[in-house]
C-alpha cells in the first residue's frame, strides 16, 4: 500500500478520542478527562430557536463575521464584562468555537516558518494549529506555579515571532495570571512591532474561553482592556464553557481591525459563516439571568473545594499547585512511570480517567491533569477517590 505523506504528520493526535475509546472499553469508568461542564444551556437559548426558524431566509448564508443582533449582544457584554470597547480600531468575529478563532488568528497573521510563543504547559490545539499551518511553537516555561515568567518570553522573542500566546484562566493548570503579569506580556508584544529591526508584527493571542471560573475573589482580566492594546491584541471567547455549548460551536474573536480582512478570507474558506441556528441560541443564552452563571459555577465551586480535599491527601505522592480557576487541577506525579501508561492502568484497573501531561508538552515528568467540571458533586467524589486511591495502589506498589 502506497506510504500517503502530508504536512499532518507533524501534527500531535488528539488525546480526547484515544482516552475515550479506553473508557469505553473499560466500562463504569468515570472521566475527569474532557474540559466540559455538568449543565445545559439556558433555556433562553433553545426559547430563541424559535426566531431562526420564524425567518425562512435563515436558511441562506449569512455574514461571514456573524449576525449583526448577536454582534450587538456581544458588544455588550464585552463592555460589561471584560471592560472592551469595541471602537474603530477593533471589531468582533463569530467563530464555530474559539479553537476556530486561533486557527483563523494563525492563519491570518503568520507565513509558514513563523514563530509563535506558547508557554508551558500548553493547550494542544494550540500546538496542533500552529504545526498544521507550517509554523514553529516555541516553548517557554512556566514557574514552578504555572505561572509567566515574562523576562523568559521576552528572551524567547526572535525576527521570526508573529505572536505570544497566554490562556487565563489556564487550560490545562487551572491558574489564573496576575494583570501585572498580563500588562507585561502586552508591553513585550507593543515593543516589539516597534523596534529598531522595524515592525514584527507580534501579536497578543489571549484564549479568556474559562473567563468565568474563577474562585477565592479572584478577578478575569482581559488584556484586550489595556491602554493602546486595540492593534496588537486578538482576544478569544467562547460559549462552550460557561452556557454548556460544547456541541453547538459558537465562539467569537475580538481582532484589530487590520486583521478583518484576511480573517475573513479565512472564515470563508473553511466556514462561509458560524452556524445561524447555533448564533439565534447564543443570543438567547447571552439573555439569561444572572443566576444561571451564579448558581452553576458556584456548583462547581464546591465540586473543586471537594476534589481539592482529596488531592490533599497525595501529598508527597503528587505536587498539587494552586488553582483559582478554569474547572482543572495539573498534578506531578512523583513516579518515574510513563504518564500515559499512568492513564491506562487508572482506566483499566481503577476504572478514572484522567489525561496524560504529555499531550500538553509536559514529557520531563510525569503529568496528570484532573477535570471536574463535567461532573456533579457525588459522581465526582466517587471519581476523585477511584484517584486517589488508584494512585496510592500504582505509585506506591
Amino acid at each position: 500500500m502506497e506510504s500517503l505523506t502530508s504536512r499532518m504528520q507533524a501534527v500531535q493526535s488528539p488525546i480526547i478520542p484515544v482516552v475515550g475509546e479506553l473508557i469505553k472499553n473499560s466500562p463504569g469508568t468515570i472521566s475527569l478527562g474532557q474540559g466540559v461542564v455538568y449543565y445545559n444551556p439556558p433555556p433562553e437559548a433553545r426559547e430563541f430557536l424559535a426566531k431562526f426558524f420564524a425567518e425562512p431566509t435563515n436558511n441562506l448564508y449569512k455574514s461571514v463575521e456573524g449576525i449583526a443582533p448577536l454582534l450587538t449582544a456581544l458588544t455588550g457584554k464585552l463592555q460589561a464584562f471584560n471592560n472592551i470597547e469595541i471602537n474603530g480600531e477593533n471589531c468582533i468575529v463569530v467563530t464555530a468555537g474559539s479553537n476556530m478563532g486561533f486557527m483563523n488568528a494563525i492563519l491570518a497573521i503568520t507565513n509558514p516558518g513563523d514563530e509563535i510563543i506558547l508557554n508551558t504547559p500548553y493547550y494542544f490545539n494550540h500546538e496542533m494549529a500552529i504545526a498544521m499551518a507550517g509554523c514553529r511553537a516555541v516553548l517557554v516555561a512556566t514557574d514552578e506555579n504555572y505561572q509567566l515568567r515574562p523576562e523568559a518570553i521576552a528572551q524567547a522573542i526572535t525576527p521570526k515571532t508573529r505572536a505570544v500566546v497566554t490562556i487565563s484562566p489556564n487550560n490545562p493548570t487551572g491558574v489564573v495570571y496576575s494583570e501585572a503579569a498580563l500588562r507585561q506580556v502586552n508591553q513585550i508584544c507593543g515593543v516589539g512591532r516597534s523596534c529598531a529591526e522595524g515592525d514584527r508584527d507580534i501579536y497578543h493571542i489571549s484564549d479568556e474561553a474559562y473567563e468565568y471560573f474563577t474562585y477565592n475573589g479572584v478577578k478575569h482580566v482581559s488584556p484586550g482592556a489595556f491602554g493602546n492594546s486595540s492593534k496588537y491584541t486578538i482576544s478569544l471567547f467562547s460559549l462552550s464553557k460557561a452556557y454548556g455549548f460544547a456541541s453547538w460551536r459558537i465562539g467569537y474573536m475580538v481582532i484589530p481591525k487590520h486583521l478583518f480582512v484576511a480573517i475573513k478570507k479565512v472564515q470563508d474558506t473553511i466556514l462561509i459563516c458560524p452556524p445561524v441556528i447555533s448564533q439565534y441560541a447564543a443570543l438567547g443564552a447571552l439573555q439569561a439571568k444572572e443566576e444561571y452563571l451564579k448558581s452553576n459555577i458556584g456548583a462547581i465551586a464546591q465540586v473543586r473545594q471537594l476534589v481539592l480535599d482529596s488531592l490533599n491527601r497525595l501529598q508527597g505522592l503528587c505536587s498539587i499547585t494552586p488553582a483559582n480557576g478554569a474547572f482543572y487541577f495539573f498534578l506531578k506525579v512523583n513516579t518515574q512511570m510513563n504518564a500515559f501508561e499512568l492513564v491506562k492502568r487508572l482506566i483499566q484497573e481503577h476504572k478514572v480517567a484522567v489525561i496524560p501531561g504529555t499531550t500538553f508538552g509536559m514529557d520531563d515528568g510525569c503529568y496528570l491533569r484532573v477535570a471536574y467540571g463535567a461532573l456533579q458533586k457525588e459522581t465526582a467524589k466517587e471519581g476523585i477517590e477511584r484517584l486517589v486511591q488508584g494512585l496510592e495502589t500504582i505509585v506506591r506498589s
